[in-house]
């Protein structure tokens, strides 16, 4: 793709990553047909966005500036990007902020900006600009109540978590990014330039199962997201999310990211969607018994 087609438009520098290509399910068959569009335009809005701040040659300045065209398409200032476009068309006839979107931009320039994280509180504070507005948009969509929100953002920031331990080399190696906390490392006895070596040594792998350990408590606060949920389908496909970001958690509290594999095979995720499904189900049962039992005599 060429300089001036980025120019004309910041979805030429898309990497070519789909919304199927994702670790955990986006609009999967799990959500109702009517949903699906305002989330997929959600999705290619960001996936541009977050491709942008990726790229691997463009310079910061010309990121920040794609990112900013992106936010002025977003308000209605710029016509450019389609996928500004078409997002800013669907939360006008859906009556959605943009809010969400403007916060994933946010994360999107902190990405450009900001190479290090001081403590798990800071690496909380960029998940929730980079991770925990995903899953409100979803909810908002679905007319969910924001009660949810705490158990949505307690998942979505474990997802992002584990998305970084499993990427922890790539993203030192390739953009001199480090999203592991540097309190951690420090109290590990380790430093960032070891996660560019072809293993972890004993310090660095105590860290990454430090942080790792540390998402599953994280990950503990969502479990109930699923059943607080009104839409059935949407329910569903949490529990999907919420049982593979468990298993992910164990298998990196076991393996070395930097030279085992970390990511689930198309084989096993279909297993455990499986299970999240029954978990899901299950829960619901539970929901509704709870619900009848509480429910006065006579209504």
């Amino acid at each position: 793709m060429s300089d001036a087609s980025a120019m004309n438009d910041p979805s030429a520098l898309r990497s070519g990553k789909g919304h199927r290509d994702e670790n955990f399910p986006v609009a999967s068959a799990l959500i109702a047909p009517r949903y699906r569009p305002p989330i997929l335009a959600f999705y290619n809005f960001v996936r541009t966005a977050d491709d942008i701040a990726d790229h691997a040659t463009l310079p910061p300045q010309e990121k920040l500036a794609m990112l900013d065209r992106l936010d002025a398409g977003l308000a209605g200032n710029d016509d450019s990007s389609a996928v500004a476009v078409k997002l800013r068309s669907v939360l006008a006839e859906r009556k959605l902020s943009p809010k969400h979107a403007q916060d994933l931009l946010a994360a999107f320039r902190l990405d450009v900006t900001k190479l290090r994280y001081r403590d798990w509180d800071d690496l909380i504070g960029y998940c929730s600009l980079s991770a925990m507005p995903v899953g409100r948009f979803v909810l908002d969509v679905h007319g969910e109540s924001r009660d949810c929100w705490p158990a949505n953002d307690a998942l979505c920031a474990a997802l992002q978590i584990i998305n970084h331990l499993q990427d922890c080399k790539e993203d030192y190696l390739n953009l001199n990014r480090v999203y592991i906390p540097q309190d951690t490392l420090a109290a590990c006895n380790t430093a960032v330039d070891a996660l560019g070596a072809p293993c972890a040594t004993p310090e660095l792998l105590r860290c990454l199962h430090a942080v790792a350990e540390r998402t599953g408590h994280l990950l503990s606060e969502s479990d109930i997201f699923s059943a607080m949920i009104d839409d059935w389908r949407l329910g569903l496909e949490v529990s999907v999310i919420n049982t593979l970001a468990h298993r992910l958690t164990q298998i990196l509290l076991k393996r070395d990211p930097l030279n085992e594999r970390v990511h689930l095979a198309v084989p096993a995720v279909a297993g455990w969607t499986l299970t999240g499904v029954l978990a899901g189900a299950t829960r619901r049962v539970g929901r509704r018994r709870t619900n009848a039992a509480q429910k006065p005599r006579g209504v």
